[in-house]
């Protein structure tokens, strides 16, 4: 390892510190933090290597003065084996750490999930998604909280917002984005024949404060009595809140909570997320990277991921991916598509840093 990367990394590491601590502006505070935090994991990963590379040195000497014991040699030839995979692993640890990422990777997450094309079907389609991702989520050790439902006659979903909770959430679950297709006997069909639905998937990193200012005089605020699935459990107090944000005609809804107060705040959280995924694209706009709207129009001919039960198989067209466990899939079994996603999103980020 070239120990002049190190020395210059932590040259670097030893100048943000003092800038950081002349800083006043709180928002400058926490880039300065962030990136910070980011220097000291790829120095500690510098030292690991370093380390490592020693140690390969090492059992390398070792090597050559065991020859003459046939044994010692093969044990000492499965070491250096196993050392140099771990040093092509750290190697590619520190690659992907010194790409740049979205800065929202480590982020919680709102996972908005509307039923598309289909009627009742993809109302159904989208209540089984919903529970997917809280088990994805789940497995992971996130927190998961349903901050605004809308349920049809069946059971069903026509909209709803899940809130994930959880270090990373976002940088797992960004490219979930998009309109997800089901092709399967609805419940509703008594000829038994295969129907072809979808839900749109909306995913939008939690929101901080320095992110997103808004202006109180730009909010409409309303109060309603809520309720849960079917009409049932209805409250006896308007504790349900809706916001709109007047310049961009932004509309929220929380009513998971039987305080109005806790309510108004969730639904500002969730306000503010939009906004910030707003500001994104429009960001990305300006750089000439503006990208498709994450959920299309929810027409069945624009997918990210179909679901096909009859065949038991899940294909991910963004991985271009097929697994033959959708049994598994849609009960939140997504390590396999979601660490293709991300591998994907890595090559494009490492060409991106090469031009």
């Amino acid at each position: 390892m070239d120990m002049t990367v190190l020395s210059q990394l932590q040259t670097r590491y030893n100048d943000l510190t003092s800038e950081l601590a002349a800083v006043t502006d709180n928002t400058q505070r926490i880039v300065l933090q962030k990136e910070l935090a980011r220097l000291l994991r790829i120095i500690d990963a510098h030292k690991d290597l370093n380390r490592l590379e020693t140690v390969i040195s090492e059992t390398k000497d070792q090597l050559k003065r065991s020859l003459e014991d046939p044994e010692m040699a093969e044990l000492f030839k499965v070491e250096l084996h196993d050392l140099e995979l771990k040093k092509l692993e750290k190697e590619r640890a520190i690659e992907d750490l010194m790409i740049p990422s979205d800065e929202h990777d480590e982020r919680s997450v709102f996972i908005e999930i509307r039923a598309g094309a289909g009627g009742q079907e993809a109302a159904l389609f989208a209540a089984d998604l919903l529970r997917m991702y809280t088990n994805y989520a789940l497995k992971k050790g996130w927190r998961t909280t349903v901050v605004d439902e809308s349920f049809t006659d069946l059971g069903g979903i026509r909209d709803v917002t899940l809130h994930v909770q959880g270090e990373g959430a976002y940088g797992h679950l960004k490219f979930e984005a998009g309109v997800h297709r089901v092709q399967r006997v609805p419940k509703t069909e008594t000829a038994g024949r295969v129907h072809t639905s979808t839900a749109t998937v909306a995913v939008l990193p939690e929101a901080e404060e320095v992110d997103v200012s808004v202006n109180p005089s730009d909010l409409r605020i309303d109060v309603f009595r809520a309720s849960g699935a079917g009409g049932q459990h209805v409250n006896t107090t308007d504790s349900a809140v809706r916001i709109t944000h007047i310049p961009t005609g932004v509309v929220v809804s929380c009513q998971d909570e039987r305080s109005q107060h806790k309510n108004k705040a969730k639904a500002l959280k969730v306000l503010q997320s939009r906004l910030l995924a707003f500001e994104k694209e429009r960001h990305a706009s300006e750089i000439g990277k503006q990208r498709k709207d994450q959920v299309g129009r929810g027409m069945r001919a624009e997918k990210a991921r179909t679901y096909n039960f009859p065949q038991n198989r899940v294909t991910d067209h963004n991985a271009d991916i097929t697994l033959k466990k959708l049994d598994y899939v849609i009960e939140g079994d997504l390590d396999e598509i979601i660490e293709a996603l991300r591998a994907l999103d890595r090559e494009e980020r490492r060409k991106l840093a090469l031009k």
